[in-house]
């Protein structure tokens, strides 16, 4: 199929490109832009007024298949993903059984094949059923298709098997994605420490858990050359040492979730579970350096943590719930909402962060428009308005804090090699 999306905004940050005009996709690929005259043969999408941009990259989901199908499987978290507008997904290990093996990380690629919506990347386990205790075979999942190990969930509490993974992820070029939290000083909290709360008579996590971890992989990173990924960043401290890193030129990155950006602990103003992550929620000071760290480029990418989970896991008490709430059908439009038309960042900055950087940290050959490239495309519309239903995500899950929100900046056309595997109603 050939077809040619009109008239809209091209945003391409890899080629530093912002430009009204036309784009070709022919035979799956990127086949030109600029002012194309289209043929009776051809599909014909009108984007006037809308944003046309690489496919965006989410670094960062949970789809819970094999194991745990009854929260999310690898279809229903495709949809979600197209609903999204994000045509690539990077699915963590943290299923049952663990994806520390070949073996698993072929069934996730078989099956995504399957299905056949968005692109999904396995991420390998660093270490053993993911208990830090003995690497994973590592080299065999990377073969099979992973690009990335992550213990996801679970911070590595041993430091010399931290350092020892770094020092494999140089030998096949990939990520070590760090679930930073010192079990000890996170001491079981359910959210952040302080006087919130004292007051809502909750167990707090300290800010320590994660800051001493990010610190020990900065240090890491230097002395093995390995590339460090933090996830799921949410503190101040955290974003300083992230910071000095780069200026050193030490070979770290970061991801901050649409949630870190969006609230703070003060929205915990009751018992709702949907609240209830991990990282927690943090002071408001913590959001606004989080603000500033995705305008001045400490923080690399956006990522969801998409982390579905029945009714029944979220309607437990407080400290007993389930952490973590489904993202991948809310993170444009809020991001769109709070940080564009905020004027916090550009449109150009926003689609590095969802699309240039991450491609380029795990090197999965998507994240441009260049001419010849494979035709992943997200296309938004800025003026399109949304009420946020939960009952009609495309996820199993509804685990979600945004319910009736209304956001702005909905993606309309999701496209995969070329394929439409999502578009919005009118």
């Amino acid at each position: 199929m050939t077809l040619l999306l009109r008239g809209g905004k091209i945003i391409d940050p890899s080629q530093r490109l912002e430009q009204v005009g036309d784009l070709l996709i022919q035979r799956g690929r990127i086949s030109g832009f600029g002012k194309i005259p289209a043929r009776k043969t051809w599909t014909v999408l009108e984007a006037r007024n809308w944003i046309v941009a690489p496919g965006f990259i989410d670094m960062h989901v949970h789809l819970r298949e094999p194991g745990r199908e009854d929260e999310e499987t690898i279809e229903s978290g495709s949809r979600a993903a197209a609903a999204g507008g994000f045509t690539s997904i990077v699915c963590m290990p943290n299923t049952r059984p663990i994806n520390d093996s070949a073996s698993i990380t072929r069934y996730v690629l078989e099956r995504a094949r399957e299905v056949g919506l968005v692109n999904v990347f396995p991420a390998g386990a660093i270490t053993k059923e993911s208990k830090g205790e003995e690497l994973a075979e590592i080299g065999e999942m990377v073969n099979a298709g992973a690009v990335a190990i992550t213990d996801n969930g679970n911070g590595v509490q041993n430091n010399q098997i931290m350092r020892r993974a770094l020092e494999y992820s140089r030998i096949f070029d990939i990520p070590v994605v760090d679930h930073c939290e010192e079990r000890n000083l996170a001491a079981a909290g359910c959210m952040n420490e302080g006087p919130r709360s004292t007051r809502l008579g909750m167990p707090g996590m300290s800010r320590a858990a994660e800051e001493v971890h990010v610190a020990r992989d900065v240090i890491l990173s230097r002395i093995t050359g390995g590339r460090a990924h933090i996830a799921h960043i949410s503190t101040r401290e955290s974003l300083e040492w992230v910071r000095q890193a780069k200026k050193q030129h030490i070979p770290v990155t970061c991801e901050v979730t649409p949630h870190h950006f969006v609230l703070s602990e003060e929205d915990i103003t009751s018992y709702d579970t949907n609240f209830k992550m991990n990282p927690p929620l943090r002071e408001p000071a913590d959001r606004k350096a989080v603000l500033k760290a995705l305008a001045d480029g400490t923080i690399d990418s956006i990522a969801t943590d998409h982390a579905p989970h029945t009714q029944f896991e979220k309607e437990e008490t407080f400290e007993a719930a389930a952490n973590g709430i489904v993202g991948l059908e809310t993170a444009v439009p809020l991001a769109w909402e709070f940080l564009i038309r905020r004027n916090l960042l550009t449109p150009l900055r926003l689609v590095e962060l969802l699309s240039t950087t991450p491609n380029r940290i795990l090197k999965l050959g998507r994240g441009t428009l260049s001419e010849g490239a494979i035709a992943d495309v997200t296309v938004i519309d800025p003026e399109r308005e949304m009420k946020v239903d939960v009952e009609k995500f495309k996820s199993k899950s509804r685990n979600s804090p945004f319910g009736g929100w209304v956001l702005h900046g909905i993606p309309v056309f999701t496209i995969v090699a070329g394929k439409i595997v999502h578009s919005a109603s009118a």
